[in-house]
């Protein structure tokens, strides 16, 4: 009976000692996020103060003067409306190149034709050769179809990708096979199998993908300045840079073509990151 007895104090002791420590980490790694967070709490915050406060010491973390000054200067003065456009077409394309990827994926996965796996590993081989090694061959074909100093020059090259691919086929393949000839049975085309069975099924994988996608079309910086010579065909990141340079001492213009660059991939990994950690559980149960 003591050593029962026993036994449960010792549990109890280590049960305390483990929410304890529990305790202990979330803590530290509460304090850790909000230092991490703090320069851009900063920064957004500064956006919305006029020069002279953004300067004064010591400094102030929320406006004593709220304005929307900076921001007013960037789309009247510096032409930000028309890089927030061209970067809007950017990312509505890169959605368009999101679904021929899920589309390549789905074929790989559920289609048996001759040379798949051939095929298959010649798209990965693909992923070992670095965009910039191959910027210089695209930008001359580009050049020779006459599509430079054009949105579809810009758009076209990063409509598909070889990463996309791989993912959507990993995922696609564990789709049950007997679904897919259940729903062909009953006459269903392949067309609506795909976007009505195998993309709602893949919405995990999609919302990652989606993710990925935003981020690399919102960010699109080198090859926009490459194959664009037009200021009118420039990104909201070639602006930011043009910013930076033509205003190098104006914080806060700099703050606010900053903050504008990252809240809307913030939010929108806010949103998405429910389906984030979603497809990590499900691939952890594969």
């Amino acid at each position: 009976m003591s050593s029962i007895t026993a036994g449960k104090r010792k549990g109890s002791q280590e049960g305390k000692s483990g929410r304890t420590f529990q305790w202990i980490s979330g803590i530290i790694l509460t304090i850790g996020g909000l230092f991490f967070l703090l320069p851009f709490f900063w920064m957004m915050m500064s956006s919305f103060k006029p020069e002279n406060e953004i300067v004064q010491i010591p400094p102030t973390l929320w406006p004593e003067t709220f304005t929307l000054y900076n921001f007013q200067y960037l789309f009247e003065n510096m032409n930000f409306g028309i890089y927030l456009r061209n970067t809007l077409i950017i990312v509505a394309f890169s959605f368009v190149g999101l679904l021929l990827n899920a589309a390549a994926g789905f074929g790989f996965a559920k289609y048996d034709f001759k040379g798949r796996n051939a095929l298959f590993v010649l798209v990965l081989a693909t992923m070992m050769i670095p965009s910039q090694v191959t910027m210089i061959p695209v930008y001359l074909i580009l050049n020779t179809l006459g599509l430079t100093n054009t949105m579809t020059g810009i758009v076209l090259p990063g409509l598909v990708g070889a990463f996309g691919i791989f993912l959507f086929r990993q995922f696609m393949s564990t789709v049950p096979t007997e679904l897919l000839e259940a729903t062909r049975l009953d006459g269903a085309s392949e067309y609506r199998i795909f976007l009505q069975i195998v993309l709602p099924i893949s919405k995990p994988i999609l919302a990652v993908q989606a993710i990925l996608t935003f981020i690399a079309g919102w960010n699109s910086f080198l090859w926009p300045l490459i194959i664009a010579n037009d200021e009118g065909l420039y990104t909201l990141s070639v602006g930011l840079s043009l910013l930076k340079g033509q205003y190098a001492a104006n914080f806060g213009l700099q703050m606010a073509g900053a903050t504008f660059m990252v809240a809307p991939v913030i939010l929108l990994f806010t949103y998405f990151q429910k389906h984030i950690i979603e497809n990590f559980s499900i691939s952890g149960m594969k």
